[in-house]
């Protein structure tokens, strides 16, 4: 089953990127992600970046605990 998802999912990156389409990827039938093609002359040093789009102090996700990241650092 895991192939098969990954057999399909790269037939559609291919599409995006052949065709220059973008896909909207669903959960539940609820929109969740857009996958677009890069556009020519892309940065390569922002690949793997990530770009949050949500306000400082808006929570992006959120498992109703509370967590310190730095806690267990030592």
């Amino acid at each position: 089953m895991a192939s098969r998802f990954k057999a399909e999912c790269l037939a559609l990156l291919d599409q995006v990127e052949q065709m220059r389409i973008s896909i909207v990827v669903t959960k539940h039938g609820r929109p969740i992600a857009r996958v677009v093609p890069l556009e020519a002359g892309y940065d390569s040093a922002t690949l793997g970046s990530v770009h949050l789009v949500a306000e400082p102090d808006e929570a992006y996700y959120s498992t109703g605990e509370a967590w310190d990241a730095d806690a267990d650092a030592d």
